[in-house]
């Protein structure tokens, strides 16, 4: 009767963790000349990490699967049907419109191959990230000094321009770095202050708050996210790690502890 209730008892354990997500707190393998821009995961077992001119993709544990080089600047990314999606602007960021060139580059999500680039020219103060939710993206990016609001821009899976949104945010400085999309809220990561704001489905503002989200900001479950933290080491490298965050209404997210 003891060893079946070992084996029981063993057998609830690896349902139990089965059931857990398969994203942890992790970091990134390497170093890397240019900080971590965004990070998005396949929803199963891969992160992908965006370093600005370079592109890798790792398992949970942060260790290198694929590494390619990109144009600079790859900025915040996402992951659809298989493939990754990087807001790319290879002209100035937060100039006023005619200095930005704005692009969105495709990339199979096994291998990191190269397979289309769609320009988004609506994106006039420079890309800068995006996220993909029920049929459609969402493109963030840069702002000029001054401007009070800023804008979400709206593309349908073939990149045809839909709509620009306007969260009435106050400028934030260099507009939207990162965003993601999780349990009826779209959720913007920012340098300066504030750093993290939050809308309803329809972009309007639902609270403002100093979490800093602003090197990566990926949807798990109930709640949480995975958020990025670069540090700047010695010689200019940096490193990326990831840490768990959940909602709260006090601070936006609130990190949870190991």
């Amino acid at each position: 009767m003891k060893r079946i209730a070992s084996l029981l008892t063993i057998g609830f354990h690896m349902l139990a963790g089965a059931s857990e997500p398969a994203f942890h707190p992790t970091a990134c393998e390497g170093f890397y000349p240019r900080h971590v821009q965004g990070i998005c995961t396949d929803g199963k077992s891969a992160i992908y990490w965006c370093w600005t001119d370079v592109l890798v993709k790792t398992d949970t544990e942060g260790r290198i699967l694929k590494k390619v080089p990109v144009a600079d600047h790859h900025g915040d990314l996402c992951f659809h049907a298989g493939r990754v999606y990087v807001a790319t602007n290879l002209g100035e960021f937060n100039r006023p419109a005619g200095e930005a060139d704005s692009w969105v580059y495709v990339y199979d999500g096994e291998s990191l191959t190269e397979l289309a680039k769609h320009r988004v020219p609506e994106l006039v103060h420079g890309a800068g990230g995006m996220a993909w939710h029920d049929g459609r993206f969402i493109i963030i990016g840069g702002l000029p000094p001054g401007v009070e609001e800023n804008y979400a821009y709206e593309y349908d899976e073939s990149f045809r321009f839909q709509k620009r949104h306007v969260l009435a945010s106050g400028y934030t400085l260099m507009g939207i770095q990162t965003v993601a999309y999780a349990d009826g809220a779209w959720w913007f990561g920012c340098y300066g202050k504030p750093k993290l704001l939050r809308t309803d489905e329809k972009f309007q503002l639902t609270g403002k708050w100093e979490f800093d989200a602003s090197f990566g900001i990926a949807p798990l479950d109930r709640g949480r996210f995975l958020i990025a933290q670069n540090k700047a080491m010695k010689g200019k490298d940096n490193q990326a790690k990831l840490v768990i965050a959940r909602v709260d209404e006090k601070t936006g997210l609130v990190i949870e502890e190991p």
